[in-house]
């Protein structure tokens, strides 16, 4: 399987473009990838689920990674408070990798690895946020 550990790749940070890598993410816990739209209801609708359910994804690193502008990011950045949060990183993948890498078809794409880095599950547009939890571990 492609997808049976996180893959190897190099994006880039809101709010100050800081490089963000594979090798930057938490070790020993789980992850959370989302691929998203800044633009996307769904996409909107899970991030508020999320944040607002962030007691059940305390020790989950989440990284939200879009392909749109850089400032489309940033605004979705400041929208959502994601500053507030400090287990999620929102980066900005300007070469496209992980769009044909996770086979995205719909938006979000979230892909759960155990906290061996190893795939889980991954969910795709209407998302229920408690098959989330129950992938990652959480109640």
């Amino acid at each position: 399987l492609r997808t049976a550990v996180i893959p190897d790749f190099t994006t880039y940070k809101a709010p100050d473009s800081t490089v963000f890598t594979k090798e930057d993410m938490q070790k020993g816990t789980p992850a959370l990838l989302m691929i998203f739209s800044p633009d996307c209801g769904h996409c909107q609708n899970v991030t508020t689920e999320i944040i607002k359910n962030i007691d059940h994804f305390k020790k989950t690193q989440i990284v939200m990674v879009t392909w749109l502008p850089f400032s489309d990011m940033t605004s979705f950045y400041t929208t959502y408070k994601i500053a507030e949060y400090p287990q999620i990183i929102m980066a900005w993948d300007p070469k496209y990798f992980f769009l044909p890498y996770y086979h995205v078809q719909m938006y979000p794409k979230l892909i759960v690895y155990d906290k061996k880095g190893k795939y889980v599950k991954e969910f795709q547009g209407n998302i229920q946020i408690e098959d989330v939890w129950k992938a990652i571990g959480t109640k």
